[in-house]
């Protein structure tokens, strides 16, 4: 995703488009699968750890992230693909090996309509397959 791109998509999610959060949106924007703090760390040596954790954050409160537990305990994130800034409209499944630890998107298999309790709220959804992916499953 080029600067410009960066710039528009924060500001359509009233997020100030500093330089730091323009290299963390990008950095995101660059990953294949959602990515843990340290993978972002690691990937961004430019940024404190603090800042990155302040960063993801915010973009979690606009709607420009989702929050993925990745099925070994930790937490994921990955950009928010979803046309609208007030709901997470583009959710979808993910898929935990538990041989190589990556968390893989399941674009194509959104979270089925669920049927809660009457009286219960429900914020969002974390849907989490787990086994082996395609290249571990090749592997004995």
């Amino acid at each position: 995703m080029d600067e410009n791109k960066c710039i528009f998509l924060l500001e359509k999610h009233g997020i100030k488009p500093t330089s730091n959060r323009i290299v963390i949106a990008k950095s995101l924007a660059a990953c294949e699968n959602p990515v843990s703090m340290k993978e972002l760390e690691d990937k961004i040596l430019t940024i404190d750890k603090s800042n990155i954790f302040r960063t993801l954050t915010l973009f979690r409160d606009n709607h420009l992230v989702h929050t993925v537990e990745d099925g070994a305990g930790g937490t994921k994130y990955e950009l928010c693909l979803s046309k609208s800034i007030e709901t997470d409209e583009d959710e979808h499944m993910h898929f935990f090996c538990e041989r190589c630890q990556k968390t893989f998107c399941l674009y194509d298999m959104p979270i089925p309509d669920l049927c809660i309790p009457l009286g219960y709220q429900m914020h969002s959804v974390n849907f989490m397959i787990k086994g082996l992916c395609p290249k571990c499953s090749k592997k004995k």
